[in-house]
């Protein structure tokens, strides 16, 4: 299944969110990626479709399996990276954007290889 970036950006915050917090609302998503509400609705809407979201029923969001799996792999790329920009002398937070932007897009051929680089150079 191939999603959109937006639509990856949704999965990775509500995988951050749920990890500090069980609970997730729609709001607790569109403050903070900084979103407004109806555009968050749309966006949880169609992965609700897609059967990566589900809402409870006190109205909290929740990962399905397949969204919890594709979840973690983005964030996975995310932190890995941060951490090899950083690595490379960038600052966290510039480090951090540029990470959010290439995880999108990296192969995961390449995406395998540099993990791979990471692994045998930190031990």
């Amino acid at each position: 299944m191939a999603l959109q970036e937006s639509g990856e950006m949704y999965l990775e915050t509500l995988y951050v969110l749920s990890q500090k917090n069980n609970a997730v609302r729609g709001i607790d998503i569109g403050d903070y990626m900084g979103y407004s509400y109806p555009s968050v609705c749309r966006g949880l809407a169609v992965l609700r479709e897609e059967g990566l979201v589900k809402k409870d029923k006190g109205g909290f969001f929740i990962l399905t399996e397949a969204g919890k799996i594709l979840a973690e792999r983005i964030y996975e790329r995310h932190t890995i990276l941060t951490k090899m920009f950083t690595n490379l002398g960038v600052d966290e937070e510039t480090a951090s954007e540029d990470a959010c932007r290439v995880e999108h897009y990296i192969s995961d051929k390449t995406f395998d290889a540099i993990k791979a680089h990471m692994k045998k150079y930190e031990g």
